[in-house]
């Protein structure tokens, strides 16, 4: 039976291996890249998870063109009155003070966000009607808080993030951050959106992200893991009670 016990032990040596390697794989995968924004002081106190909202943009004609469901985190850095230098600050876009509209086009959707405290925060889709593929290609923001020396405005005209098929949404639970430019950045969590090809006021079947997707494999590597462990322990047990049995066998 020492046979068995060698066998058992590497069994679980090789499990243990790849769960881990499954695990740091989530890690790496998950770590954001570092950022070059440079400010004077540390962030404001975290605001915490944002909560989720639900947006559409509809045509003259009432039918809905736009579908988006997200929870949004704006990260800004800005001149500060009170504290006369420049901060970093997090806010939590707060879905019952948004407001939503925006417009379609063939190959062009808007969505655009704006609350009573001059935040307005515009998302434009492109569609590529050869590959039947869209994808967020602009992103602009206008914000004049209270604590701000002067307004803010920026624009970034060569985003290429939430890439989706045509009668598809995209849709990404994890957390992930849209890196925009140097002052501001956007973190979103649960996002689903369908600028093109909506049926209906519902969304149609989700093409989920990388970040998703990685985090399923895990449980899906230590299920595969430990289950081939009970096979081959199970395996090991029976030829050790073969050969066991072989040799009291009387000649």
């Amino acid at each position: 039976m020492t046979h068995v016990g060698g066998v058992q032990s590497w069994c679980l040596g090789v499990t243990l291996q790849l769960i881990l390697a499954a695990v740091l794989h989530q890690g790496l995968a998950t770590v954001a890249p570092p950022t070059t924004a440079q400010t004077t002081a540390a962030p404001h106190k975290d605001p915490g998870r944002p909560e989720k909202g639900n947006y559409m943009v509809t045509k003259s004609n009432g039918t809905v063109c736009l579908l988006a469901s997200m929870a949004l985190q704006l990260n800004i850095s800005y001149n500060s009155l009170s504290q006369n230098k420049i901060v970093q600050d997090v806010v939590n876009l707060q879905p019952n003070l948004t407001k939503a509209s925006g417009s379609c086009d063939l190959d062009r959707a808007s969505l655009q966000l704006f609350t009573d405290e001059l935040t307005h925060l515009n998302f434009t889709f492109t569609l590529n009607a050869t590959s039947n593929k869209y994808h967020l290609s602009q992103v602009s923001l206008l914000v004049h808080w209270p604590d701000m020396k002067d307004p803010l405005s920026a624009f970034n005209g060569s985003v290429d993030e939430l890439r989706g098929t045509l009668g598809f949404s995209y849709m990404c639970r994890e957390e992930q951050t849209l890196s925009l430019a140097q002052n501001w950045s956007i973190n979103t969590f649960q996002l689903q959106v369908q600028p093109f090809g909506v049926t209906g006021d519902q969304f149609g079947a989700a093409e989920e992200c990388q970040l998703d997707e990685d985090d399923m494999l895990i449980p899906i590597i230590v299920g595969a893991a430990l289950a081939g462990l009970v096979l081959i322990v199970l395996l090991a047990y029976f030829i050790g009670r073969k050969r066991s049995q072989a040799g009291y066998q009387t000649i």
